[in-house]
């Protein structure tokens, strides 16, 4: 039986393969953009305020690289509002409703009184 999950180091989490892969091609199209800038590695390191490596781990498609890092490689590259498109708003949000949570449910990821009585 065929794993989907992406071989890591130990110390990091499992990716998925999908996930892996859209990482792997996100590099590259960066990369891409990169040389076509006319930018070395260490210059456009030097713009994001990062180390080579840590650039070379973003063209590569690690996915242990910073946040920061990807977003600010977007700016120098004139795609920042290509983050929309990442995780648009549920058309509630987009409609201005509110959405509620059913009575008596805690908000995702927040621990309830009753769960820290253990």
């Amino acid at each position: 039986m065929a794993s989907s999950i992406a071989t890591l180091s130990p110390s990091a989490s499992p990716l998925a393969a999908p996930a892996q892969v859209a990482l792997e091609s996100l590099g590259q199209r960066l990369r891409a953009h990169r040389v076509n800038s006319g930018w070395t590695l260490a210059d456009m390191a030097q713009r994001l305020r990062c180390s080579p490596t840590t650039l070379r781990a973003l063209e590569a498609g690690k996915p242990g690289t910073s946040v920061r890092v990807l977003v600010e490689a977007l700016w120098l590259f004139g795609q920042t509002d290509t983050l929309d498109a990442v995780a648009p708003a549920p058309s509630a949000l987009a409609a201005n409703r509110r959405v509620r949570r059913p009575a008596g449910r805690a908000a995702p990821g927040v621990i309830t009184e009753r769960e820290r009585d253990f």
